[in-house]
């Protein structure tokens, strides 16, 4: 018996003992790799682990995925996650997978794919509580007591009038409270907050942190009720965006996993480091022009990754204070000048003091004032430069309407390390009889 044979029993037992494992076993894995490993599986299994799988590992998968398997994650799929997978089909598979998605979840999709990317209303989730505002308490109760026999309710339950416009929200001890022959406007909570569908995932995000919300309703321009959007699924999505940020700034690629291929991996991460290398070049080029100063004045070759690496540092810190402020939407458009203001004063204060110290060690060390003083001027220099670029070139990336992860720290780094060669070796030149 072939050891696949034998392990397939195992596999299924894993497959349904802890799903969302084995989904992540998948997004680890080449789709080819992936769409090989749930072919073992009878298709309604399969389906049922490949609808764990992100939709932009999912979709690939599906793309080459044999019909029996297409139609059964179609058969199943939640409107969010169908919309999302829907972005990244090929136009035959899209055609395909929607011909067998339920008709009530195709018009859902259908409806989130009219909303921009990362907004609310692609976010929103249409499985939500609502009754009519004219509903009698004791018909409302026996409803929920009734869903909740099928499964968990998991948001507020809202209220809405006769054209599904959002009225109020209904606090359940309110409810139980109330006179069974009461109706639900009698009883509702009419102050509510609502997030229009077209509000970006930010700010959606925000405004339930500082509400301390869990989920809020998401509505059109008319007041209706479209769906809601949960602050678990928010924090999913941020962390997701985080992660992928970090990896962009230091040129990988968003979307590569600690398990992707060799292949992907050297994908992602050999164009950047070509540029990285284009970018070396560029400062190795900068020594180039003072080779005659420094071939004279051996000593100062010991002191240039001092400078190349404090500019670094000041420079990341900078960029990752402006990243945060600029995930969480803490910098208003019109305060971009005063942060650069301010980061070239904290820059300009700790190349004071870091220069201070250098020069102090420099002359120690080697003897001579002057040697101090012209690395303590490049200090002071070169961190007011890493203050300004660690700010100022995610700003200007947003502002361009680029992502300002994508390798800002080799942009950063560049900067810095020109920036602190050409102010250290320059005034080393100025400086050049009383070094010599």
């Amino acid at each position: 018996m072939e050891n696949g044979t034998v392990l397939l029993p195992l596999a299924e037992r894993l497959l349904e003992a802890d799903v969302g494992a084995a989904s992540e076993v998948l997004e680890a894995m080449p789709a080819e790799d992936a769409l090989a490993a749930l072919m073992l599986f009878p298709a309604a299994r399969a389906a049922r682990a490949l609808r764990h799988v992100r939709p932009r590992y999912a979709a690939p998968i599906l793309a080459q995925a044999p019909p029996d398997l297409l139609r059964e994650v179609a058969q199943g799929i939640e409107p969010e996650q169908g919309a999302a997978i829907m972005l990244d089909l090929p136009e035959e598979t899209r055609v395909t997978f929607l011909a067998h998605v339920a008709p009530r979840t195709k018009r859902q999709i259908q409806e989130l794919l009219t909303y921009p990317e990362d907004s609310a209303g692609r976010l929103m989730t249409t499985d939500f509580l609502a009754f009519r505002s004219d509903m009698r308490v004791e018909d409302v109760v026996l409803r929920i007591r009734a869903l909740a026999d099928r499964k968990a309710l998991t948001s507020y339950t809202y209220v809405v009038d006769a054209e599904d416009r959002l009225v109020g929200v209904i606090n359940m001890r309110d409810l139980m409270l109330a006179r069974p022959d009461a109706t639900l406007d009698l009883v509702m909570r009419r102050e509510i907050f609502t997030v229009p569908a077209f509000t970006d995932r930010e700010a959606v995000a925000h405004e339930l942190a500082a509400r301390k919300f869990f989920a809020a309703p998401v509505v059109d321009a008319d007041g209706r009720l479209l769906g809601v959007v949960k602050s678990d699924h928010l924090l999913a999505r941020a962390e997701q965006a985080a992660t992928e940020d970090l990896q962009k700034m230091f040129g990988a690629g968003g979307d590569e996993r600690a398990f992707s291929s060799i292949g992907f991996s050297l994908r992602k991460r050999l164009p950047w480091l070509h540029v990285n290398l284009a970018t070396a070049f560029l400062a190795a080029a900068v020594v180039a022009l003072f080779e005659g100063v420094i071939a004279r004045i051996t000593v100062l070759a010991v002191f240039l990754p001092v400078v190349a690496g404090q500019g670094g540092n000041a420079g990341a810190q900078s960029l990752a204070v402006v990243m945060r402020g600029l995930v969480m939407r803490e910098i208003p458009r019109g305060r971009a000048r005063v942060l650069l203001a301010k980061e070239a004063m904290v820059g300009a204060l700790n190349g004071l003091i870091i220069g201070a110290v250098t020069a102090a060690v420099a002359w120690l060390w080697m003897g001579n004032p002057y040697l101090g003083l012209v690395i303590g001027l490049a200090m002071i220099v070169n961190l007011v430069v890493a203050g300004l670029a660690g700010a100022g070139i995610p700003l200007g990336m947003k502002a361009l309407g680029m992502d300002p992860a994508q390798s800002s720290n080799i942009i950063l780094t560049t900067v810095t390390d020109v920036i602190g060669f050409l102010s250290y070796l320059g005034f080393a030149v100025v400086f050049e009889p009383q070094l010599v």
